[in-house]
């Protein structure tokens, strides 16, 4: 599969320049992910936007990139975008929680029945994405430009066994991110959870601080966790957001022109970091990839309807202990848009 080739033909293709505008901009783009938009949804994102957004302004507006995290970790990046250090960041569900704590009403285990309904809520114009964007800018003061899933449905690895089974889970040190509803997923397993900053997540798994690990496909593989890991077990339990932050206040200061370009630019490159992970899983830098080193097992519905049924009472309850009627009304408003969104 010629990626490469069709993925620069389809950047090329949807640059369109537009007469030249009246101001010089300079935007700070950082996310945590490989900078090869072949590699990662937010690398994909971000190239993406900076050749639309670069083309469109006649090089009125210069976007430089800031991959692998060279900023720093998710919530250092966040807190320097509020500051107007940095004027933007993809931040991943981890990152956002530090900020934003409600971000854990997307970790109701088995909630999306398949990646084409999740799609469908997880963005930022659906009825929920309108209801959940609102509410985190309001307690932010952050500017959303685009949310989607990081990468697709979490998978477990591990280096001591196959998980097959909820007892398979027992006693196994699994790095979570740091937010709690993960902590109580993993617990309610019998596993134990680790949460560690993504940074520190491959060394742990080499050294044995943490038996294993859970995230989606494009990521176990970008980040090279097959090469630590014996085991990939697809669970599909859970998936989480993806938020695209900017400054409010840097985006209320462009022009209106300029704001035009941001706003239809990343919608662009949101949708196409979407089918990015779509590709990644397909192709033969996904699963198949995986597949060489790792043993791999796909559990099964039966097996799974037990996993839901051991995870989703202790998330449920840790939302409305945390969060409250505003934690429970935000999760009622994601599960009806789950409904709504079924064919």
């Amino acid at each position: 599969m010629k990626l490469k080739t069709l993925a620069l033909g389809a950047i090329l293709a949807g640059s369109v320049a537009l007469p030249a505008l009246a101001q010089d901009v300079t935007m700070r783009l950082a996310h945590l992910n490989p900078e090869d938009p072949l590699k990662s949804h937010s690398g994909a994102m971000a190239s993406v936007f900076k050749s639309l957004v670069e083309t469109a302004s006649n090089g009125e507006i210069e976007v430089q990139l800031f991959p692998n995290g060279q900023l720093g970790k998710d919530n250092e990046v966040i807190d320097q975008v509020s500051a107007g250090i940095v004027e933007s960041t993809i931040s991943s569900a981890g990152g956002v929680a530090q900020h934003y704590p409600l971000v854990g009403v997307f970790d109701i285990p088995f909630a999306f029945p398949n990646i084409g309904v999740a799609s469908r809520v997880i963005d930022k114009d659906s009825a929920f994405g309108q209801e959940f964007v609102a509410d985190l800018e309001a307690e932010t003061g952050l500017k959303v430009l685009g949310l989607l899933d990081s990468g697709g449905f979490f998978a477990f690895t591990n280096s001591e066994r196959p998980i097959k089974t909820v007892e398979d889970m027992e006693g196994l040190r699994i790095r979570t991110m740091t937010l709690p509803t993960h902590e109580a997923l993993v617990t309610s397993l019998g596993g134990k959870p680790t949460p560690l900053p993504w940074a520190e997540v491959y060394t742990a798994l080499q050294t044995g601080v943490a038996d294993g690990q859970m995230n989606p496909v494009p990521v176990i593989a970008f980040a090279n966790f097959d090469e630590v890991q014996t085991y990939l077990s697809l669970t599909n339990h859970i998936i989480t957001p993806y938020v695209w932050a900017m400054n409010q206040d840097f985006y209320d200061g462009l022009s209106d022109a300029h704001r035009e370009i941001v706003d239809w630019a990343s919608e662009v490159a949101t949708d196409a970091g979407r089918s990015m992970s779509r590709i990644i899983e397909a192709s033969d830098e996904g699963l198949a990839k995986l597949s060489e080193s790792m043993e791999v097992n796909v559990v099964t519905p039966e097996e799974q309807a037990k996993f839901a049924a051991a995870t989703q009472p202790a998330v449920r309850a840790l939302i409305e202990e945390k969060y409250g009627e505003k934690g429970l009304q935000m999760l009622e408003s994601i599960q009806s848009s789950v409904e709504a969104a079924k064919f």
